[in-house]
């Protein structure tokens, strides 16, 4: 193996790092205000997207209870015996689960109840002590009925009380 020269030593001298270089403060302030510009944009779509849901959940159990009780009906020739609020009527313990009628809270406040031969109608199911606004059981009633809560099927009988009414 040949030596190197002095003169080849030169030639092979190492070059100087660069050194290493990182972000600047106004780098990661503009990557945070569009981080945030982005989730200012989704948090709103998130929270449509729970409330969509919310109400696909009300409209859901109000047909599937409506169902029971009018299949309990046409069984038995008559409506169930009135129940107090998250009491499961007599009789539909078999077409109703009890842990969905007695939950703590609905899905828009309030707590089911079954309505017979009270508030002027023959039956119905109703959500007492609900914490909706108008606007929010207007779309609910827009999901069932006619859209306006003092006609139809849907309807707010008191201002603590939505029944969906069976018959009148």
């Amino acid at each position: 193996m040949a030596l190197l020269s002095k003169r080849d030593m030169k030639a092979v001298t190492p070059i100087p790092h660069r050194r290493a270089r990182g972000f600047t403060l106004l780098e990661i302030m503009i990557a945070v205000v569009i981080i945030g510009f982005l989730a200012a944009m989704a948090v709103p779509a998130l929270q449509r997207v729970g409330n969509n849901a919310k109400l696909a959940k009300i409209v859901s159990d109000f047909r599937t209870f409506a169902q029971a009780f009018e299949q309990y009906a046409s069984e038995n020739g008559e409506w169930p015996a009135n129940a107090g609020t998250a009491v499961v009527p007599t009789g539909m313990n078999r077409a109703i689960k009890a842990d969905a009628w007695q939950e703590a809270q609905t899905a828009i406040g309030g707590r089911w109840n079954w309505d017979a031969y009270t508030f002027g109608v023959t039956a119905g199911i109703a959500i007492t002590g609900f914490t909706a606004n108008d606007d929010t059981l207007t779309i609910i009633d827009n999901r069932i009925d006619d859209g306006d809560l003092t006609t139809g099927q849907f309807r707010k009988i008191s201002p603590t009380r939505v029944m969906l009414i069976l018959e009148e």
